[in-house]
Protein backbone atom coordinates (compact mmCIF):
# COMPACT_ATOMS: atom_id res chain seq x y z
CA UNK A 1 0.00 0.00 0.00
CA UNK A 2 3.03 2.22 -0.37
CA UNK A 3 2.43 5.76 -1.63
CA UNK A 4 5.57 7.85 -1.68
CA UNK A 5 4.66 9.90 -4.73
CA UNK A 6 0.95 10.53 -4.37
CA UNK A 7 1.21 12.00 -0.89
CA UNK A 8 2.12 15.58 -1.79
CA UNK A 9 0.37 18.00 0.52
CA UNK A 10 -2.25 20.35 -0.86
CA UNK A 11 -1.88 23.98 0.12
CA UNK A 12 -4.41 25.10 2.71
CA UNK A 13 -4.25 27.92 5.21
CA UNK A 14 -3.25 27.27 8.79
CA UNK A 15 -6.10 27.56 11.23
CA UNK A 16 -8.75 25.69 13.20
CA UNK A 17 -10.32 22.42 12.18
CA UNK A 18 -12.56 22.82 9.11
CA UNK A 19 -16.26 22.13 9.44
CA UNK A 20 -16.93 20.84 5.92
CA UNK A 21 -19.89 23.14 5.31
CA UNK A 22 -18.78 24.60 1.99
CA UNK A 23 -20.25 23.69 -1.41
CA UNK A 24 -20.04 20.10 -2.64
CA UNK A 25 -17.80 18.63 -5.32
CA UNK A 26 -17.89 15.39 -7.27
CA UNK A 27 -16.10 12.69 -5.25
CA UNK A 28 -17.47 9.18 -4.88
CA UNK A 29 -16.62 8.88 -1.20
CA UNK A 30 -18.16 5.43 -0.54
CA UNK A 31 -16.18 3.94 -3.43
CA UNK A 32 -12.98 5.63 -2.27
CA UNK A 33 -13.43 4.27 1.25
CA UNK A 34 -14.20 0.77 -0.04
CA UNK A 35 -11.09 0.76 -2.23
CA UNK A 36 -8.96 2.18 0.57
CA UNK A 37 -10.10 -0.65 2.83
CA UNK A 38 -8.98 -3.07 0.11
CA UNK A 39 -5.50 -1.54 0.26
CA UNK A 40 -5.63 0.69 -2.81
CA UNK A 41 -2.93 3.33 -2.23
CA UNK A 42 -4.41 5.83 -4.69
CA UNK A 43 -7.73 5.82 -2.85
CA UNK A 44 -5.96 6.28 0.48
CA UNK A 45 -4.00 9.19 -1.00
CA UNK A 46 -7.16 10.77 -2.39
CA UNK A 47 -9.00 10.52 0.92
CA UNK A 48 -6.12 12.14 2.80
CA UNK A 49 -5.97 14.88 0.16
CA UNK A 50 -9.69 15.54 0.66
CA UNK A 51 -9.00 15.90 4.38
CA UNK A 52 -5.98 18.17 3.91
CA UNK A 53 -7.83 20.29 1.38
CA UNK A 54 -10.79 20.83 3.74
CA UNK A 55 -12.93 19.42 0.95
CA UNK A 56 -16.66 20.12 0.73
CA UNK A 57 -17.15 16.35 1.22
CA UNK A 58 -15.13 16.33 4.46
CA UNK A 59 -18.18 15.48 6.56
CA UNK A 60 -19.13 12.67 4.20
CA UNK A 61 -15.59 11.30 4.39
CA UNK A 62 -15.65 11.38 8.21
CA UNK A 63 -19.03 9.61 8.32
CA UNK A 64 -17.93 6.92 5.87
CA UNK A 65 -14.70 6.23 7.76
CA UNK A 66 -16.20 6.13 11.27
CA UNK A 67 -17.49 2.50 11.27
CA UNK A 68 -14.07 1.20 10.20
CA UNK A 69 -11.85 2.98 12.72
CA UNK A 70 -10.62 2.46 16.27
CA UNK A 71 -8.42 -0.56 15.60
CA UNK A 72 -5.00 0.91 14.80
CA UNK A 73 -2.38 1.45 17.48
CA UNK A 74 -1.17 5.05 17.25
CA UNK A 75 2.46 5.75 18.14
CA UNK A 76 3.80 9.29 18.22
CA UNK A 77 7.46 10.21 17.86
CA UNK A 78 8.74 13.59 18.89
CA UNK A 79 12.04 15.15 19.82
CA UNK A 80 14.36 18.01 19.01
CA UNK A 81 15.70 18.38 15.47
CA UNK A 82 18.76 16.22 14.97
CA UNK A 83 17.92 13.41 17.38
CA UNK A 84 17.17 10.99 14.53
CA UNK A 85 13.37 10.88 14.43
CA UNK A 86 13.15 9.86 10.77
CA UNK A 87 15.91 7.27 11.12
CA UNK A 88 14.15 5.86 14.18
CA UNK A 89 10.82 5.84 12.35
CA UNK A 90 12.40 3.89 9.50
CA UNK A 91 13.89 1.38 11.94
CA UNK A 92 10.55 1.00 13.73
CA UNK A 93 8.76 0.37 10.45
CA UNK A 94 11.30 -2.34 9.61
CA UNK A 95 10.81 -4.03 12.99
CA UNK A 96 7.02 -3.83 12.86
CA UNK A 97 6.94 -5.23 9.33
CA UNK A 98 9.14 -8.11 10.48
CA UNK A 99 6.43 -8.82 13.06
CA UNK A 100 3.81 -8.95 10.30
CA UNK A 101 2.18 -5.58 11.03
CA UNK A 102 0.76 -3.28 8.37
CA UNK A 103 2.18 0.15 9.06
CA UNK A 104 1.12 3.68 8.20
CA UNK A 105 3.40 6.68 8.66
CA UNK A 106 2.27 10.30 8.89
CA UNK A 107 5.41 12.42 8.78
CA UNK A 108 4.59 16.04 9.54
CA UNK A 109 7.12 18.20 7.70
CA UNK A 110 7.74 21.93 8.01
CA UNK A 111 5.79 23.92 5.45
CA UNK A 112 7.42 25.54 2.47
CA UNK A 113 7.31 29.32 3.01
CA UNK A 114 6.37 29.69 -0.66
CA UNK A 115 3.77 27.00 -1.38
CA UNK A 116 2.56 26.01 2.09
CA UNK A 117 3.19 22.37 1.13
CA UNK A 118 5.34 19.85 2.95
CA UNK A 119 9.05 19.94 2.19
CA UNK A 120 8.88 16.12 2.02
CA UNK A 121 12.24 15.50 3.65
CA UNK A 122 10.91 12.55 5.64
CA UNK A 123 9.75 10.63 2.59
CA UNK A 124 13.14 11.13 0.97
CA UNK A 125 14.70 9.49 4.03
CA UNK A 126 12.20 6.60 4.03
CA UNK A 127 12.82 5.25 0.54
CA UNK A 128 13.82 1.90 2.07
CA UNK A 129 10.11 1.05 2.31
CA UNK A 130 9.07 2.39 -1.10
CA UNK A 131 8.33 -1.04 -2.56
CA UNK A 132 6.60 -2.56 0.46
CA UNK A 133 2.82 -2.99 -0.05
CA UNK A 134 2.39 -3.24 3.72
CA UNK A 135 3.63 0.29 4.35
CA UNK A 136 1.94 3.61 3.57
CA UNK A 137 3.98 6.79 4.05
CA UNK A 138 2.52 10.27 3.82
CA UNK A 139 4.18 13.63 4.44
CA UNK A 140 1.88 16.36 5.68
CA UNK A 141 2.64 20.06 5.94
CA UNK A 142 2.41 21.63 9.39
CA UNK A 143 1.52 24.95 7.66
CA UNK A 144 2.72 26.99 10.59
CA UNK A 145 0.68 25.09 13.16
CA UNK A 146 2.60 25.48 16.42
CA UNK A 147 1.61 22.15 17.91
CA UNK A 148 3.91 20.26 15.57
CA UNK A 149 0.97 18.51 13.88
CA UNK A 150 -1.10 19.48 10.87
CA UNK A 151 -4.72 20.21 11.84
CA UNK A 152 -5.78 17.45 9.43
CA UNK A 153 -3.68 14.78 11.16
CA UNK A 154 -6.57 13.24 13.19
CA UNK A 155 -8.66 12.64 10.07
CA UNK A 156 -5.66 11.38 8.09
CA UNK A 157 -5.07 8.97 10.96
CA UNK A 158 -8.63 7.69 10.56
CA UNK A 159 -8.04 7.09 6.86
CA UNK A 160 -5.03 4.87 7.59
CA UNK A 161 -6.92 3.14 10.40
CA UNK A 162 -9.82 2.33 8.07
CA UNK A 163 -7.36 1.21 5.39
CA UNK A 164 -6.25 -1.64 7.64
CA UNK A 165 -3.04 -0.34 9.19
CA UNK A 166 -2.30 -2.18 12.43
CA UNK A 167 0.06 0.56 13.58
CA UNK A 168 0.23 4.22 12.59
CA UNK A 169 3.41 6.14 13.37
CA UNK A 170 3.12 9.92 13.62
CA UNK A 171 6.37 11.84 13.45
CA UNK A 172 6.23 15.51 14.39
CA UNK A 173 8.23 18.51 13.21
CA UNK A 174 10.01 18.86 16.54
CA UNK A 175 9.39 19.41 20.19
CA UNK A 176 8.95 22.51 22.29
CA UNK A 177 6.77 24.11 24.91
CA UNK A 178 3.88 24.54 22.47
CA UNK A 179 4.40 21.27 20.60
CA UNK A 180 2.86 18.65 22.87
CA UNK A 181 -0.18 17.79 20.77
CA UNK A 182 1.26 14.42 19.84
CA UNK A 183 0.58 13.14 23.36
CA UNK A 184 -3.10 13.99 23.01
CA UNK A 185 -3.35 12.10 19.71
CA UNK A 186 -1.14 9.04 20.22
CA UNK A 187 -1.79 5.94 22.30
CA UNK A 188 1.93 5.75 23.04
CA UNK A 189 4.30 8.72 22.84
CA UNK A 190 8.01 8.18 22.23
CA UNK A 191 10.25 11.09 23.18
CA UNK A 192 13.63 10.89 21.47
CA UNK A 193 16.71 12.52 22.96
CA UNK A 194 20.38 12.37 22.03
CA UNK A 195 23.61 12.68 24.02
CA UNK A 196 25.24 16.07 24.22
CA UNK A 197 22.19 18.08 23.14
CA UNK A 198 20.91 19.05 26.58
CA UNK A 199 17.63 17.34 25.75
CA UNK A 200 17.12 16.05 29.28
CA UNK A 201 17.03 19.52 30.80
CA UNK A 202 15.04 20.87 27.86
CA UNK A 203 12.52 18.07 28.27
CA UNK A 204 11.99 19.02 31.90
CA UNK A 205 11.53 22.68 30.97
CA UNK A 206 9.05 21.91 28.21
CA UNK A 207 6.99 19.51 30.29
CA UNK A 208 7.90 16.59 28.04
CA UNK A 209 8.50 14.38 31.06
CA UNK A 210 4.78 14.47 31.73
CA UNK A 211 3.76 13.24 28.29
CA UNK A 212 6.44 10.67 27.44
CA UNK A 213 5.42 7.02 27.62
CA UNK A 214 8.80 5.74 26.43
CA UNK A 215 12.10 7.62 26.33
CA UNK A 216 14.52 6.72 23.55
CA UNK A 217 18.13 7.82 23.86
CA UNK A 218 19.17 7.56 20.23
CA UNK A 219 22.75 7.77 18.95
CA UNK A 220 23.69 5.84 22.08
CA UNK A 221 27.10 4.99 20.62
CA UNK A 222 28.15 8.57 21.31
CA UNK A 223 29.88 9.82 24.43
CA UNK A 224 27.46 10.97 27.09
CA UNK A 225 24.69 8.44 26.38
CA UNK A 226 24.89 6.88 29.84
CA UNK A 227 24.85 10.32 31.44
CA UNK A 228 21.74 11.23 29.45
CA UNK A 229 20.04 8.08 30.75
CA UNK A 230 21.02 8.97 34.33
CA UNK A 231 19.72 12.53 33.88
CA UNK A 232 16.36 11.25 32.67
CA UNK A 233 16.09 8.74 35.51
CA UNK A 234 16.88 11.44 38.04
CA UNK A 235 14.27 13.82 36.67
CA UNK A 236 11.66 11.07 36.56
CA UNK A 237 12.41 10.32 40.21
CA UNK A 238 11.58 13.89 41.22
CA UNK A 239 7.86 13.28 40.92
CA UNK A 240 5.00 14.06 38.59
CA UNK A 241 2.18 11.81 37.48
CA UNK A 242 4.55 8.93 36.70
CA UNK A 243 5.48 8.57 40.37
CA UNK A 244 1.88 8.08 41.48
CA UNK A 245 0.59 4.62 42.29
CA UNK A 246 -0.92 2.74 39.35
CA UNK A 247 0.62 5.04 36.76
CA UNK A 248 2.91 3.92 33.98
CA UNK A 249 6.57 4.68 34.60
CA UNK A 250 8.30 5.48 31.29
CA UNK A 251 11.16 3.11 30.48
CA UNK A 252 14.36 4.48 28.95
CA UNK A 253 15.75 2.67 25.91
CA UNK A 254 19.12 3.18 24.23
CA UNK A 255 19.24 2.89 20.44
CA UNK A 256 21.50 3.42 17.47
CA UNK A 257 18.74 3.57 14.87
CA UNK A 258 21.15 4.06 11.98
CA UNK A 259 22.42 0.50 12.37
CA UNK A 260 20.77 -2.30 10.43
CA UNK A 261 21.15 -4.77 13.31
CA UNK A 262 21.80 -4.66 17.05
CA UNK A 263 20.30 -1.18 17.14
CA UNK A 264 18.09 -1.45 20.23
CA UNK A 265 14.84 -0.99 18.28
CA UNK A 266 13.51 -4.41 19.31
CA UNK A 267 13.58 -3.26 22.93
CA UNK A 268 11.62 -0.14 21.98
CA UNK A 269 9.01 -2.29 20.21
CA UNK A 270 8.77 -4.49 23.32
CA UNK A 271 8.20 -1.45 25.56
CA UNK A 272 5.55 -0.13 23.17
CA UNK A 273 3.75 -3.47 23.38
CA UNK A 274 4.03 -3.46 27.18
CA UNK A 275 2.51 0.01 27.25
CA UNK A 276 -0.32 -1.11 24.96
CA UNK A 277 -1.13 -3.95 27.34
CA UNK A 278 -1.06 -1.57 30.31
CA UNK A 279 -3.41 0.83 28.52
CA UNK A 280 -5.91 -1.98 27.99
CA UNK A 281 -5.69 -3.50 31.46
CA UNK A 282 -5.82 -0.18 33.32
CA UNK A 283 -8.61 1.40 31.27
CA UNK A 284 -6.30 4.32 30.48
CA UNK A 285 -6.47 3.57 26.76
CA UNK A 286 -10.24 4.06 26.65
CA UNK A 287 -9.97 7.22 28.75
CA UNK A 288 -7.35 8.71 26.42
CA UNK A 289 -9.35 7.96 23.30
CA UNK A 290 -12.51 9.42 24.84
CA UNK A 291 -10.65 12.59 25.77
CA UNK A 292 -9.21 12.75 22.26
CA UNK A 293 -12.68 12.49 20.71
CA UNK A 294 -14.06 15.11 23.10
CA UNK A 295 -11.32 17.58 22.16
CA UNK A 296 -11.94 17.02 18.47
CA UNK A 297 -15.70 17.48 18.85
CA UNK A 298 -15.09 20.70 20.78
CA UNK A 299 -12.67 21.99 18.13
CA UNK A 300 -15.12 21.30 15.30
CA UNK A 301 -18.01 22.86 17.23
CA UNK A 302 -16.00 26.00 17.94
CA UNK A 303 -14.90 26.21 14.31
CA UNK A 304 -18.52 25.90 13.21
CA UNK A 305 -19.52 28.63 15.65
CA UNK A 306 -16.78 30.89 14.29
CA UNK A 307 -18.08 30.32 10.77
CA UNK A 308 -21.58 31.30 11.81
CA UNK A 309 -20.30 34.31 13.71
CA UNK A 310 -18.52 35.40 10.56
CA UNK A 311 -21.88 35.48 8.79
CA UNK A 312 -23.32 38.00 11.26
CA UNK A 313 -20.42 40.45 11.19
CA UNK A 314 -21.66 43.64 9.65
CA UNK A 315 -25.23 42.34 9.66
CA UNK A 316 -28.23 44.48 10.52
CA UNK A 317 -28.97 42.33 13.58
CA UNK A 318 -25.50 42.86 15.05
CA UNK A 319 -25.67 46.57 14.26
CA UNK A 320 -29.01 46.91 16.02
CA UNK A 321 -27.70 45.14 19.12
CA UNK A 322 -24.62 47.38 19.15
CA UNK A 323 -26.80 50.49 18.91
CA UNK A 324 -28.84 49.32 21.91
CA UNK A 325 -25.67 48.81 23.96
CA UNK A 326 -24.40 52.28 23.03
CA UNK A 327 -27.77 53.79 23.97
CA UNK A 328 -27.71 52.07 27.36
CA UNK A 329 -30.78 50.02 26.51
CA UNK A 330 -28.85 46.75 26.86
CA UNK A 331 -25.49 45.48 28.04
CA UNK A 332 -22.85 43.53 26.06
CA UNK A 333 -23.58 40.24 27.84
CA UNK A 334 -27.32 40.36 27.18
CA UNK A 335 -26.65 41.43 23.59
CA UNK A 336 -24.23 38.54 23.12
CA UNK A 337 -26.85 36.10 24.44
CA UNK A 338 -29.40 37.49 22.00
CA UNK A 339 -26.92 37.18 19.15
CA UNK A 340 -26.19 33.54 20.01
CA UNK A 341 -29.92 32.82 20.12
CA UNK A 342 -30.14 34.02 16.52
CA UNK A 343 -27.41 31.69 15.21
Amino acid sequence: MTDLAAGTAVQTPAGPAPTGRRGRRADDVPTLVERAREGDARSVARLISLVEDASPVLREVAAALAPHTGRAQVIGLTGSPGVGKSTSTTALVRALRAAGKRVGVLAVDPSSPFSGGALLGDRVRMQDHAGDPGVYIRSMASRGHLGGLAWSTPQALRVLDAAGCDVVLIETVGVGQSELEIASLADTTLVLVAPGMGDGIQAAKAGILEVADVFVVNKADRDGADQTVRDLRYMLSLGGRHSEGGHWRPPICKTVASRETDNGIDEVVAKIEAHRQWLESSGEGHRRRSERAAREIEAIALASLRERMGDVRGSAALGALADRVVAGESDPYRAADELLDQL
